[in-house]
């Protein structure tokens, strides 16, 4: 029960991550005020790196996922 639960942490920190990243990242195509233009987009560093953490979540719950389901 507890493993279960640890891995839809990890599929709940995962999506966030994703959308935390792609939201930094597209942000400044949609947003019209040029100085909050500017400061999101010198934010971009950290929406790659939200982009990456929440693709190893993913990765890491892809695995778990797989090898619970070899388990007799």
């Amino acid at each position: 029960m507890a493993d279960k639960k640890a891995n839809n942490d990890l599929l709940i920190k995962g999506v966030l991550c994703v959308l935390i990243g792609l939201g930094v990242l597209v942000s400044p195509y949609y947003i019209t005020s040029p100085g909050m233009q500017g400061i999101v987009a010198k934010a971009s560093l950290v929406g790659w790196f939200a982009l990456v953490l929440g693709c190893a979540f993913l990765g890491l719950y892809a695995k778990r996922r797989m090898t619970a389901q070899g388990k007799p």
